[in-house]
């Protein structure tokens, strides 16, 4: 039996990596957005076993996107595990899939680490709690 592939993956980028200003042009004021999820469906699938025990629950990515918005998969790292291994490796298995437009700092692109959440919810159960 197959379980259908549930894409449950809500891409918000909790935090950006920080500013490398040491606050020396403090009175210039910049700009920076952080990196944008561009994909409509995550690429990210939730494992079947934990989907077919009711398990839930969110992992934390550390990212490096380039200036062209493309992730640098060999520097992904688990900033809080979700205490699920599979949830884990399923979080960083699809990171080489995951696109973003880069971040903007004064309206140029630049490269940047920030973390992301990767969240596994049940359709049921998408609204609550994110």
């Amino acid at each position: 039996m197959r379980l259908p592939v549930f894409l449950v993956l809500l891409f918000l980028v909790a935090s950006c990596g920080g500013s490398d200003d040491d606050g020396s042009d403090a009175g210039s004021p910049r700009r920076d957005d952080p990196p944008v999820a561009l994909d409509a469906e995550p690429p990210v699938v939730y494992p079947a076993e934990l989907y077919r025990q009711g398990i839930e629950g969110t992992v934390t990515l550390k990212l490096f996107v380039d200036d062209k918005g493309g992730v640098v998969p060999e520097s992904t790292k688990v900033a809080e595990s979700s205490g699920y291994a599979e949830f884990d490796s399923a979080a960083i298995a699809g990171v080489p899939r995951m696109r973003f437009a880069p971040a903007q700092r004064d309206g140029r692109p630049v490269a940047i680490a920030f973390t992301q959440p990767v969240h596994f919810r049940r359709p049921e159960n998408r609204g609550a709690g994110q």
